[in-house]
């Protein structure tokens, strides 16, 4: 089992027993934290979305250090100013081990039973921003012409998708959704696997 998890703002793929980087994060070390934005679920193959997080699953987890990233070197500089300026920067992080995946705060229902709760479709749309190159605005800007799933963004042309953009009000018109469709698709398929390889070798959403 996996799941796709957000924490301390930002998304991570994890598994049990996992050690993973994050943000600091006010816990002291040896504690447990646990995390509710669960967006994606992979129980052995049975994939679950949430809209946007699924509700009742969790990522319990277990502080093992605080510590600072590698340094990164800042430099600044202004031509024809006499301008230039150098700073070090490291990241304070903490590191976390996985201790379990909860799919539901509740027991578990009957194929049955959770057949007859299962709505037909999603109260809300689904997480857009889980497609590289999509932030918060775009996504909003992208919802409100009537495209909130996977699906239907995967069967919208780049074309069409670039006029929305262009006729936002939030600046969107740098953005480059040529790969969107493709990741939609492996997302609107649960190949999750495949859209992370994908996504590695893009850009900040485009193809290098």
């Amino acid at each position: 089992m996996y799941a796709i998890v957000e924490i301390a703002g930002q998304q991570f793929k994890v598994s049990k027993d996992l050690k993973v980087y994050v943000h600091r994060l006010t816990n002291e070390e040896g504690t447990t934290v646990s995390f509710d934005k669960v967006y994606l679920l992979d129980d052995n193959g049975s994939i679950t979305i949430g809209a946007p997080a699924i509700e009742g699953a969790s990522v319990e987890a277990k502080v093992l250090q605080h510590l600072k990233g590698d340094k990164v070197i800042v430099f600044k500089k202004k031509r024809r100013k006499g301008y230039k300026k150098r700073n070090g920067h490291r990241q304070y992080l903490t590191q976390i081990v996985i201790e379990g995946i909860t799919a539901s705060s509740t027991k578990k229902a009957t194929p049955k039973a959770a057949e007859a709760k299962a709505p037909k479709a999603p109260k809300k749309g689904e997480d857009l921003t889980l497609i590289e190159g999509i932030g918060p605005k775009a996504a909003e800007a992208i919802v409100a012409s009537g495209i909130d799933t996977y699906a239907k963004l995967a069967a919208t042309s780049a074309e069409a998708i670039k006029a929305i953009l262009d006729a936002s009000d939030s600046k969107l018109q740098h953005l480059d959704p040529t790969t969107w469709a493709q990741q939609a698709q492996l997302a609107a398929d649960g190949k999750m696997d495949e859209l992370k390889k994908l996504q590695d070798e893009l850009d900040g959403g485009k193809a290098v």
